[in-house]
């Protein structure tokens, strides 16, 4: 951990790693927080999987056909854009149950991505970072990137609290008072497919699910409001990026599945510190 402190006075790769953590934990406690309380979780793992496609498919286009101007990045936000919107859009207007079509989204996605990454010559280490994360890798563009995004959402979700709430807790009270749920749904489904290109740079699409959904579970154990929630998932994320940074410089680990390990782990042990406290409050028989 001492390493680490350190290397942020050193090393520019440091602070940047450690200024990436702190910009995605931004969006990963806002939007995480509605995801949680909408219970719409599996769609954000839906979008997660299929930005493989557009990954491939940027890639592609890249080496083959000469779109030097076409970044991976660009293409997976891209995908994760389109899987938000054909989620939302099918899941809303066609008789189909919505697990089905993030199913079929999903295996589309990442069957695409697969055949486009066969099809391009060389290996392609450069997508491996989108896929398991490389946060010590982050560049300065990167950062403004994900500052302009964070923008984004806060900047919506400051304009949208109020039906994005109704949204999540009550959405027939939202439609009667003649709330255009759908067009907030499809709303709140693109800004999941921004943080999940947000994190994705951070812990890479494998992992990027636990970052959004644990934090703002142990902060919804403390919280009595979804503002207080959103706070407590921004400032834990915060926490266990930053640390899970620290203790895997020194040892030479993953920075990805070192966090994931200490946020999963953090939540086990509140999840079983609140049974214990339950079975302690409650008068025996």
């Amino acid at each position: 951990m001492f390493e680490f402190l350190h290397a942020l006075k050193t090393d520019a790769w440091a602070l940047n790693a450690l200024l990436a953590g702190l910009l995605a934990s931004v969006a990963c406690g806002v939007i995480g927080s509605f995801v949680v309380a909408r219970r719409i979780t599996y769609v954000a793992a839906g979008i997660a999987h299929c930005v493989l496609g557009g990954l491939g498919l940027a890639r592609y286009m890249n080496i083959v056909h000469g779109w030097t101007w076409l970044e991976p990045v660009h293409g997976a936000l891209l995908a994760a854009l389109a899987a938000a919107a054909a989620i939302g859009w099918v899941g809303l207007r066609a008789r189909e149950r919505e697990d089905t079509v993030i199913s079929a989204v999903w295996a589309i996605g990442m069957a695409g991505g697969l055949l486009f990454i066969n099809a391009t010559p060389g290996y392609q280490t450069d997508l491996m970072r989108y896929l398991f994360g490389t946060i010590l890798l982050v560049s300065k563009s990167d950062l403004w990137a994900m500052l302009a995004l964070d923008a984004v959402v806060i900047a919506l979700v400051w304009l949208f609290y109020h039906p994005f709430q109704a949204l999540c807790f009550d959405e027939s009270f939202a439609r009667v008072r003649n709330l255009r749920v759908e067009r907030y749904y499809l709303l709140l489904l693109a800004l999941t497919a921004v943080t999940v290109v947000l994190l994705s740079m951070v812990v890479g699409l494998v992992l990027v699910i636990a970052l959004f959904t644990l934090p703002v579970a142990i902060a919804g154990r403390f919280s009595t409001s979804l503002l207080a929630m959103m706070g407590g998932a921004v400032v834990l994320c915060a926490l266990f990026t930053a640390a899970g940074l620290a203790l895997s410089y020194g040892p030479d680990l993953p920075a990805g599945p070192t966090i994931i390990l200490l946020t999963g782990a953090a939540f086990l042990a509140v999840a079983a510190g609140s049974k214990v406290l339950k079975r302690r409050r409650t008068p025996a028989a």
